[in-house]
């Protein structure tokens, strides 16, 4: 049975224009392309120009940062080190494109109060996919980071690549319909997500899904208890369906993108536990993914010699460790097991926090919070490293988004359009 969420996005300006993918087609439902709910697909290129820019990108991002209270030209300047005129003439055009409006005036210590302006949430969206191996979400989020919309559905990884790709479009198609007053209606969506999307605002779609994969050219290898996938170039066959640009990498590495957005630049580890086990990797504030987007493979570190058989092939995996006490309810030595892991991992990467996710971290929060940390405290060697769980009710799904967003706000680099 379908699940479905909205939030509430901030009102403004909408500036339209969404990239241009690869490939076309019109229609909708599991058998045909993705069809924009404004008619059209999006045209050839970006109605936003300014994006392109790095002081604009810079810019950006401390309005993003900002929030609902704004930021003056002056702070802008001093924040990205842009001269006055600089930032006057990089606002003009945000102001111009739609991204950007002045909201008010703030009193100043001397001469006139100064102008502040405020990033519009609306002007733009990206859509989020979370291809778990028994579920489907997809989520539509604002310049701001804000759920619009959200939806989650049964799903296997494992029916065929065709089934998947067409599943895929199907629910950006109903999730971005549902958005703009089209087919199912998703309750409480505002008229700045509505007009932002149907006015084609809409930047592209973010796929994340269980590794391995290779982020830059969007083929995936032998997901874990999927071969049949080695070498199918998932994010090219999207982008083909979709019209839209499309980004691909890890599910952990798209929810530790999101939660680095929301952090004050530090180093953590973000850990997933539902279907399988991974580690989203933050290093100095950057999104850590390795040369070959193999980094952050944790649910794969041998941790018992003679141990079970892995899916992976290895035997005595902390992910099957992991796993199996979870079936076979010993949350207490599944939560020492992640506990033991999570403790390498501080050791070896000198990391300031650790985050929990996925489905059976949400079930069972606080013995996981707890028998982890627990674990990370008794192999700290006198290291305070806090163990919490990750914000966001969809923390894989909004960091697909943020695969597309970042980069607007020169975040994130690295994920490679298709």
């Amino acid at each position: 049975m379908d699940t479905e969420s909205a939030g509430s996005g901030a009102g403004g300006g909408v500036a339209g224009g969404a990239g241009a993918g690869k490939g076309g087609g019109t229609g909708a439902g599991t058998g045909a392309g993705f069809r924009h709910p404004a008619g059209a697909l999006a045209g050839p290129g970006a109605n936003l120009p300014v994006l392109r820019g790095h002081n604009a990108a810079l810019v950006l991002d401390l309005l993003r940062t900002a929030g609902a209270a704004g930021i003056s030209r002056l702070e802008l300047a001093e924040g990205t080190g842009l001269t006055p005129q600089a930032v006057s003439k990089i606002t003009a055009r945000l102001r111009t494109e739609g991204l950007v409006v002045e909201a008010g005036r703030r009193a100043s210590t001397g001469g006139k109060p100064r102008t502040v302006l405020r990033l519009v949430p609306s002007a733009a969206y990206a859509v989020g996919l979370h291809l778990d191996r028994d579920e489907l979400t997809a989520v539509l989020v604002d310049l701001a980071g804000a759920v619009a919309g959200a939806r989650t559905v049964p799903f296997d990884l494992g029916a065929g690549a065709a089934e998947v790709v067409a599943a895929a479009v199907a629910q950006v198609g109903c999730l971005v319909g549902a958005v703009v007053g089209e087919g199912e209606v998703v309750a409480g969506v505002d008229a700045g997500a509505r007009a932002g999307v149907a006015g084609g605002g809409l930047l592209g779609v973010g796929v994340a899904l269980p590794g391995p994969l290779d982020h830059r050219t969007g083929v995936l290898g032998r997901v874990t208890g999927f071969p049949a996938w080695d070498g199918y170039p998932l994010r090219d066959a999207l982008a083909a369906r979709l019209g839209l640009p499309v980004v691909l990498d890890k599910d952990t590495n798209a929810a530790a993108l999101g939660l680095a957005l929301r952090g004050p630049g530090d180093s953590f580890a973000y850990l997933h536990l539902g279907t399988g086990l991974g580690a989203g990797l933050v290093l100095g504030g950057a999104l850590h993914r390795g040369v070959r987007t193999g980094a952050g493979e944790f649910g794969h570190q041998v941790i018992q010699l003679d141990g079970p058989p892995c899916d992976c092939g290895n035997r005595g995996c902390i992910e099957a460790l992991c796993l199996a006490a979870v079936a076979r309810g010993d949350l207490a030595e599944a939560a020492r097991v992640l506990g033991a892991g999570a403790a390498n991992l501080v050791g070896l990467l000198d990391i300031d926090r650790v985050l929990l996710g996925g489905r059976t971290i949400a079930a069972h929060e606080e013995r996981f919070v707890r028998g982890v940390g627990a674990a990370v405290a008794e192999r700290g060697r006198g290291a305070v490293v806090p163990v919490g769980r990750a914000e966001g009710a969809y923390p894989v799904a909004e960091g697909a988004a943020q695969l597309v967003l970042a980069p607007v706000f020169g975040r994130g680099r690295g994920a490679e359009l298709g």
